[in-house]
């Protein structure tokens, strides 16, 4: 009950801390399609640099590390990712309203945990289930009409929102189903162990999916952290309005501080 408590006071300071602009108007609706300002720009390049650093110390030599293994293995690890994705994906759906979309991928995630061994095979594309679309609490707060607030470049986990920050605290406060799902049918629960290693597993997929994009990004742009945050709130745009990704740049997953492709021309 006291995560219950703890998610509600989060959305109660979200909500109030984007209603209310610098000016002290209600900011709430006219920003929630406009610019998102970079109020902390300063501490944003700092952490940015700081990630920029790790990145070229220790996750990109471990993402290539990853793209060496066979790829059956990495195929099979990145399915199992986007299953165990559902799991937020299905109650955002019903969050959002769309109703028909939770059964769908309900049934999708049921096929792939049993038929698919636990999602090492997609068996719902070949069985001719909708493309799959992601959605997490940071959407589901921009579809209620919450404002993104501020931009952030969070430590190790990169470009975010306030809004989508808090979107990714509830999974840590409790409102994340990783937490309730019973592991071998024997009301075990997954704990936040688990919960951070799939996170960390996620985040290396996604390196090494693009270490080639981002170099091509840092190359050709004057400013890379404006070209970073640029794409990543293109990207939570485009996915709170459901809409297909643009001609120069596709983005295919999201993620909560994470997508999974990015193709820049």
């Amino acid at each position: 009950m006291s995560r219950i408590y703890k998610v509600v006071i989060l959305l109660l300071f979200i909500t109030t801390s984007s209603m209310a602009g610098s000016d002290g108007q209600n900011e709430l609706s006219k920003n929630s399609n406009g610019q998102v300002k970079d109020c902390f720009e300063g501490i944003n390049r700092t952490v940015f640099s700081f990630n920029k650093g790790l990145d070229n110390l220790l996750i990109e030599p471990i993402a290539k590390g990853y793209r060496n293994l066979p790829a059956p293995l990495r195929s099979g690890t990145g399915n199992v990712l986007v299953n165990l994705s559902s799991l937020i994906t299905i109650p955002n759906n019903i969050l959002q309203g769309q109703i028909k979309t939770a059964g769908i991928n309900t049934g999708r995630f049921i096929i792939n945990t049993t038929v698919g061994i636990l999602g090492i095979f997609d068996v719902a594309q070949k069985m001719g289930f909708p493309e799959y679309e992601k959605e997490d609490y940071g959407q589901t707060l921009g579809v209620w009409g919450v404002s993104s607030g501020c931009y952030l470049v969070l430590p190790v986990l990169g470009p975010s929102t306030i809004r989508d920050t808090a979107g990714s605290f509830i999974n840590v406060m409790g409102g994340d189903p990783y937490y309730n799902m019973s592991a071998h049918g024997n009301n075990e629960f997954l704990d936040k162990s688990d919960y951070m290693l799939t996170k960390t597993l996620t985040g290396i997929d996604f390196r090494a999916k693009n270490i080639e994009s981002f170099e091509n990004l840092e190359k050709n742009s004057i400013d890379f952290y404006a070209a970073v945050k640029s794409l990543y709130l293109q990207d939570r745009k485009r996915k709170i309005a459901n809409t297909k990704p643009s001609a120069t740049i596709e983005i295919l997953y999201e993620g909560d501080a994470d997508w999974e492709e990015i193709e820049t021309q």
